[in-house]
């Protein structure tokens, strides 16, 4: 069990509570609850373990990495292509 001590205060639309809420309800939890799960989902979860974890399966790979900015390249000329087929 985590032990939560930050509090944090967003603005939502009416429309934006009301779906909240309703999947909260669907899945038995508290909108907060949700909340704090798909911050976990899409941002990532910072628990030693994960991080370990996703580690390990990055150094199993063997494979050649591209740094951040020749794979942005290749992913335009791909683009590119694409947009001409």
């Amino acid at each position: 069990m985590h032990m939560f001590s930050e509090r944090l205060q967003i603005l939502i639309s009416p429309e934006q509570r009301r779906r909240w809420e309703i999947e909260a309800k669907r899945r038995g939890t508290s909108v907060a609850g949700l909340i704090r799960e798909t911050v976990d989902r899409d941002l990532g979860s910072l628990e030693r373990g994960d991080r370990a974890q996703a580690l390990e399966a990055i150094r199993s790979l063997h494979g050649r990495f591209l740094p951040p900015d020749q794979l942005e390249d290749l992913v335009e000329e791909e683009r590119a292509r694409a947009g001409r087929g």
